[in-house]
């Protein structure tokens, strides 16, 4: 099969997909995920291709690579790449394919990556299978491949397994993987999702400077409209399977037609936003949250913002749910004889009924000070003080009833869940561990759950394999609504979801604190997220505090340079994305 786009004819797309239709046999029948899609990619071109979980991105970016599930096929039309059709190609035809001029960056980077074996073994597996490396020289572009995709340290970060990178760092490993040939076409599923916005800025430019130095084209699967709109010259819009809208990227979301994609525009955060307010408001008066890092090289100031009370008498005493003094969790790191110190001497509180939201790179300590605050990691020194009673020293009774009252929302929904569980399972078992109600309540509790995370009641026999990131991330989010906490430790909770989901999860979050009066730390890379749901902000850098402060001040008035590049690293941020 010729494969060069230099035996194209003048003007033909490097892809071209008519009429595909594609059809997956389940237990309730068959279902039909894509119907009728018609697009065109060139050489060189960016396309992104946006819509809510389900609406058939993935399922048509992996009918094109030859990778959908065995239950699912390619019924009707013709997906023709460099002139030949794919559609009915051999699986070796289609290998051959796959990585040396097809590349893919999957979407899940933990049921992507080999657990057992090291990030640089897995990266050496593919250059070796395509003759782009030989065994002299395979480690030297393993590092090479690794640094392109935003590694520091590669060479040593080579010899790690996937259990020791964060998720961001995954996802990079992953993308080096998906690059390591220079494919002609790379598909990108959800590339940057799971990385903060320096690195995907750092990630995205790289992507923008292959296709045009190689002429690479790419397609990208995403949710976010601000990062469709800065880097794809065309977008397409779909939803149920069908395309519901096309064109050029800019013109699609400034001047949306179709009612639907108005929509997602509508839902898309955005750092110029206020913050969602919860329905049922409560008269509380909230100082920062205490900050006690002294470092001249990170001092953080602290800037008090209370609401105005309704009567003085209101205004005396601020009640925190969460006191953290000089937390500090330092790792051993293996090979080594110098410690890696993950978070370093943070101190805050969480105002009772508040939020209070995490922001920084990759591998800044976001993620292990929220597993501190679950009592999952234990911290090297500091304190933290759950209803001013140290955690330290819960055990028995009120180590379970901690437990109850703070729940979690990792940050990568494939790992939290238990694949041999259907969903009705996972959401009902932490109901059945504390015994709460009867098997009836139980069930319509979970009904409930599945209600307020907007999805259907027939996902209850499914599986998580069976769902899409967005969907498993959402049964995650009710798994973890399901004991009524009093504190809610989110990790990257909406990194995973479309914009539309996004904004329903955000609100149903809004919604829950103010009637139940519920607290967040709300941990996540996306700033215009962050900029929507919480009242305080803490900006980590290195494991230390940089800068905190109310989230209107950090928003329109941040400080610190580091603060400030991460704001000016946004995707799209001077966009006018507006219907």
């Amino acid at each position: 099969m010729a494969r060069s786009t230099e035996r194209l004819a003048a003007g033909t797309p490097l892809l071209q997909v008519r009429d595909v239709a594609v059809q997956f046999q389940t237990m309730d029948g068959p279902v039909n995920a894509v119907e009728g899609v018609d697009l065109d990619l060139a050489a060189g071109e960016t396309l992104a291709i946006v819509g809510e979980s389900g609406s058939g991105k993935s399922t048509t970016a992996m009918a094109v690579i030859g990778l959908l599930p065995g239950n699912g096929k390619v019924t009707r039309g013709s997906i023709m790449f460099e002139g030949e059709d794919l559609v009915g190609a051999s699986e070796g035809v289609m290998r051959t394919i796959r990585g040396r001029s097809i590349g893919l960056v999957p979407q899940d980077p933990m049921s992507n990556l080999n657990p057992v074996a090291k990030i640089g073994t897995q990266i050496a597996e593919t250059l070796l299978a395509h003759g782009l490396a030989t065994r002299k020289n395979v480690d030297k572009r393993v590092v090479e491949t690794l640094a392109a995709a935003g590694l520091p340290n590669a060479e040593e970060r080579a010899k790690q397994y996937p259990h020791e990178f964060s998720g961001g760092m995954r996802q990079r490993a992953l993308i080096a993987i998906g690059l390591a040939c220079n494919p002609k076409l790379l598909i990108a599923d959800e590339p940057t999702s799971a990385l903060d916005v320096t690195v995907q800025k750092t990630i995205l430019d790289q992507l923008e400077r292959m296709t045009g130095e190689l002429g690479t084209a790419l397609m990208l699967i995403t949710h976010d409209l601000g990062l469709a709109a800065e880097r794809a010259s065309r977008v397409v819009v779909m939803n149920r399977g069908r395309i519901v809208e096309q064109g050029p990227a800019r013109q699609i979301l400034e001047d949306p037609q179709q009612p639907y994609t108005q929509a997602l525009v509508r839902a898309a955060p955005s750092v110029s936003a206020v913050r969602l307010r919860p329905e049922v408001f409560r008269t509380t008066v909230s100082g920062i949250p205490e900050i006690a890092k002294t470092d001249a090289a990170a001092v953080v100031t602290e800037r008090p913002e209370a609401a105005a009370p309704s009567t003085p008498a209101e205004a005396a005493v601020v009640d925190n749910i969460v006191e953290v003094e000089g937390l500090t969790k330092v790792f051993k790191v293996r090979g080594s004889k110098e410690d890696f110190v993950a978070v370093d001497d943070v101190s805050f509180s969480i105002p009772r009924g508040e939020t209070v939201a995490i922001v920084g790179e990759s591998g800044s300590g976001k993620t292990t000070t929220a597993r501190m605050m679950l009592k999952v990691v234990e911290p090297t020194k500091g304190v933290m003080r759950f209803d001013g009673t140290d955690v330290a020293t819960f055990k028995g009774k009120q180590l379970k009833e901690f437990r109850q009252r703070v729940q979690p929302i990792f940050q990568d929904p494939y790992s939290s869940l238990n694949p041999m569980f259907s969903i009705e399972r996972i959401i009902t078992e932490p109901l059945d561990f504390y015994k709460r109600g009867s098997a009836k309540e139980r069930a319509a509790r979970v009904r409930q759950l599945l209600d307020d995370v907007a999805l259907p009641q027939t996902m209850l026999r499914r599986y998580p394999s069976e769902l899409s990131g967005g969907q498993r991330q959402r049964v995650a989010i009710a798994r973890a609504l399901a004991l009524s906490p009093d504190l809610i430790v989110c990790d990257e909770p909406v990194s995973a979801l479309d914009v539309l989901v996004q904004d329903q999860v955000l609100t149903l979050l809004r919604d829950l604190q103010g009637e139940y009066g519920l607290s967040y730390l709300f941990i996540s890379h996306d700033l215009a997220v962050v900029r929507l749901i919480s009242d305080y902000v803490c900006v980590m850098k290195d494991g230390a505090l940089v800068e905190a402060a109310s989230s209107e001040e950090i928003f329109t008035n941040p400080r610190d340079p580091y603060t400030r590049r991460l704001l000016a690293s946004i995707p799209g941020n001077e966009l006018d994305i507006a219907v």
